[in-house]
This record gives C-alpha cells, structure tokens and sequence, in this order.
C-alpha cells in the first residue's frame, strides 16, 4: 500500500470502531518505548520487515517508534541491525516495549515463553495478532486483527504505523501540509 491508499483507508474507517481501536493501540505503541521498540514475528512466519520499515520511516518524526528487529533465526554473516536474536529479548527490561506481530489464531509454545520472559524483566507487551487468547492475555496492549474484520492484516500493520507517526507536530492544515510535504519531499534541513 502507499500512501495515498493508506490515507484512503484512514479516512474510510476514521469514525469507525477499528480506526479507534487502532489509535489506541498507536498511543500505547509510541508512549511505551522509552529505550527500545523491539519487534518480533511468530516462529515460522516471515519477520515483520514491512511494518519494521513503516515505523523506521516514522521514526524520523517520533524517535521512540524505531524498531530493533529481532529475529528467531538470523543467518550467519547477516549485518549487525539484521543479526539481532532472541538473546535481546532475555535482555528485555523496564523502559523497553515489545510488539510481537503474529497473524496466526494460534501462537506457538516458544513464542508465548519468549514474551512472558520479557515481561517479567519488566518490557511493556504490545500486540498486533490474529485472535490468539493466550498471546493477548500477556500483552499489556493489543490489537487483535480478525480474518472476517474490516482490515486485513496487512493493512491494520500499515495504519498502526501511520497513526502511531501522526502525533508529530502543529495540528491543523498547516501541520497535515507540512507532514505531507515532508512525505514527498523529505524534512527540510534546519
């Protein structure tokens, strides 16, 4: 989706239960990391590389949005930012979220020890799931993404992002047409 779609999508869904659920859950996302956002996928999923970049991007605007992705398997070799695995998340404390991004109904065993791990040593729980109770009772935060829902879960990854970013500044035209023309063009340099 780009981000013409993504503001489609906003705008469609801007008084309904699902836009409200989700800026819930981009308040608590953007207000929990104070010292690192980690993000981490289901075993056997692909890592959550798209909503990793969409915060990344965000993260120029709302600094505690950058993710450090983590990862069940880095390959050996892989760049330092790529090579990030679960012994991170043993090193989880207070001051530090975890978003655990898991589309299937039903988290594997390994997962739910992992987040429970974290937050126990004190990491705020955020989730972005496909309906798994187990996963969602652990979290501190969750947004649980249903397969019959208004979003797919793709999308739902996209407007999190995006409306966990849009706190960034002057309300109002002027901000909404400085936000856009920082989108296009980049921020201006002071």
């Amino acid at each position: 989706m780009d981000n013409g779609q993504v503001a489609f999508l906003r705008e469609l869904l801007a008084s309904s239960e699902t836009m409200a659920e989700t800026r819930r859950f981009a308040r608590a996302l953007r207000s929990s990391a104070r010292d690192d956002l980690l993000l981490l996928g289901a075993p056997g999923e692909d890592d959550p590389w798209h909503l990793a970049a969409h915060l990344d991007e965000e993260s120029r605007f709302v600094p505690s949005l950058k993710p450090t992705l983590v990862r069940w398997q880095p390959p050996p070799g892989a760049p330092a930012h790529l090579a990030i695995g679960l012994d991170r998340l043993a090193a989880a404390r207070r001051g530090e979220a975890l978003l655990v991004v898991a589309d299937g109904e039903a988290a594997p065993p390994p997962l739910l020890e992992r987040v429970d791990d974290a937050r126990r040593t004190g990491a705020v729980i955020l989730t972005l799931d496909g309906g798994d109770r187990e996963l969602t009772d652990l979290a501190h935060e969750a947004l649980t993404v249903r397969p019959d829902g208004p979003v797919s879960f793709e999308q739902a990854q996209h407007l999190v992002s995006s409306v966990a970013g849009e706190d960034r500044g002057p309300r109002g035209l002027r901000g909404r047409l400085a936000r856009f023309l920082d989108a296009v063009a980049g921020p201006q340099e002071s």
